[in-house]
């Protein structure tokens, strides 16, 4: 389990008492999406003592250095964003986007898992055949807002779960 958040709330509820918490309730690594490598000593300081995997974002916008700095710096694996922009669904992605990929796996021997606007099993599928990793997140959101019922919210979000599992499961047995 990956927490994914932001900074200022991990902060404020202190980054000692935030790691020693996550790692009691069975969280494996922490995503903290506006907080690059070079600012992290503090809160990495604390999830090294607990065992928990600090990871850290890569882009298409993203260099050589900054790939290879990312790549030294995260533990469990590095997430790479997909596409520059919002978050969100989209249609398709660029077709450069499994040469990105190859670019960061050449840079560090950490897992690669690719996500931001991965909104079905198709696409999550596709990504599969490249990445270690296909992380859907607002899709799943969306889909649990727009039904009604907490008991519907759940059967729903383990519906496009099992849909997504299946998609995977595809991949790999083809590979």
């Amino acid at each position: 389990m990956v927490l994914f958040g932001y900074f200022n709330p991990l902060f404020r509820f202190g980054l000692e008492r935030f790691a020693c918490q996550a790692a009691a309730s069975g969280v494996d690594g922490v995503l903290c999406v506006d907080l690059p490598p070079e600012e992290s000593g503090e809160l990495k300081q604390w999830t090294d003592a607990v065992g928990l995997d600090l990871i850290f974002l890569l882009s298409p916008m993203s260099g050589a250095d900054r790939i290879e700095l990312v790549g030294r710096a995260s533990r469990g694996f590095v997430y790479y964003v997909s596409v520059t922009g919002v978050t969100g669904a989209r249609r398709s992605f660029d077709d450069t986007l499994r040469a990105q990929v190859d670019r960061v796996r050449r840079a560090t021997a950490l897992p690669v898992g690719v996500g931001f606007g991965i909104s079905t099993p198709q696409q999550a599928a596709w990504i599969a055949g490249f990445a270690d990793a296909a992380v859907v997140g607002s899709a799943l959101v969306e889909r649990i807002e727009k039904t009604k019922g907490n008991n519907k919210k759940a059967k729903q979000a383990g519906a496009f779960v099992a849909q997504l599992k299946q998609a995977l499961r595809q991949v790999a047995r083809s590979h």
